[in-house]
């Protein structure tokens, strides 16, 4: 089994369910409030570790109570802590999250420390990977260090996948480092200019985007499933129906649920189809990392 290396971001979560989503200006009364450890770096170590990967998690958090509680909860799920910093100049990222009775949401993250993790931050921790090393990134960090990272971990011949999200661009240095992009249809057409809307247009984005130098190309599509294109594959894996109770978090689950699959020596085609899986129990529950399966759960669903 591969290592998995998951580099990027660490917040506390703030959930609020509501009837449905406030309009600009609107002030309208919730339900239940939440509180749980969250950040898409986070939620994918957790999601990797619950389903059997061998993760670490290199995060900066503040030096405050966010911070502690974060680390120690990594600590629980089996996660390797031993390269997460502390910041003392900056507070711990926060996410203010909003889920109405459908299951959709809105959020705001504060970035906090993790807005300061820098290249020099993660020098230490690349000096150890090597061909056996998966290593997961997002883009809740510093542009400038997911580049540094992909490229330097490219070099020594790990394995780099890209979950391109929040959406924002970057360079287009960075695709050719890349074994893997994952992103959902918001994120891919802002990355291509192509509106995804079919089976069609979605492989006409992942045509652009293995163009721009990516081998492997996952646009996730939500309850539809995922497109999965590469020189072997370029079709929609559908996913079971469910329930969806909160969608919150269900694409950095996917994503932890595909690298342990890559992690384990599966085809695209599998670790896409385990992947899906997973995520498709993840918004039957509540909350963020909370809502990441077992790997008894994916494999009885």
């Amino acid at each position: 089994m591969s290592k998995i290396l998951v580099i990027g971001s660490s917040n506390t979560d703030m959930v609020v369910r509501t009837k449905r989503l406030p309009l600009a200006g609107e002030t309208i009364i919730g339900g239940k409030f939440l509180m749980n450890t969250g950040g898409k770096g986070a939620n994918q170590a957790v999601a990797a570790a619950r389903l059997g990967g061998n993760v670490k998690f290199v995060a900066k958090v503040g030096n405050d109570i966010f911070g502690k509680q974060a680390i120690e909860n990594f600590r629980k799920e089996g996660i390797d802590v031993s390269d997460i910093l502390i910041d003392d100049e900056n507070p711990s990222g926060v996410a203010l999250i909003n889920v109405d009775k459908n299951g959709e949401n809105c959020i705001v993250v504060a970035s906090g420390a993790n807005g300061n993790l820098l290249k020099e931050d993660v020098e230490k921790v690349l000096q150890s990977i090597d061909n056996q090393t998966i290593i997961l990134l997002q883009l809740e960090i510093p542009i400038e260090t997911i580049e540094y990272i992909a490229k330097i971990g490219y070099e020594k011949g790990a394995k780099i996948i890209l979950n391109p999200a929040p959406a924002q661009s970057f360079s287009n240095e960075i695709y050719p480092y890349l074994f893997a992009i994952t992103p959902n249809e918001t994120e891919a057409e802002i990355l291509t200019k192509i509106k995804i809307v079919d089976e069609n247009s979605a492989q006409i984005a992942a045509q652009k985007l293995h163009d721009f130098g990516v081998e492997n190309v996952i646009i996730t599509l939500g309850n539809k499933g995922a497109f999965l294109s590469n020189s072997t594959f370029k079709s929609i894996i559908s996913t079971k129906k469910v329930k969806a109770i909160d969608a919150t978090a269900a694409g950095d689950c996917f994503n932890g649920a595909f690298v342990v699959a890559i992690s384990e020596g599966k085809d695209f085609e599998e670790a896409v189809k385990f992947a899906c899986k997973a995520a498709s129990i993840s918004v039957t529950k509540m909350g963020a990392m909370a809502s990441m399966p077992t790997r008894m759960e994916v494999s009885m669903f």
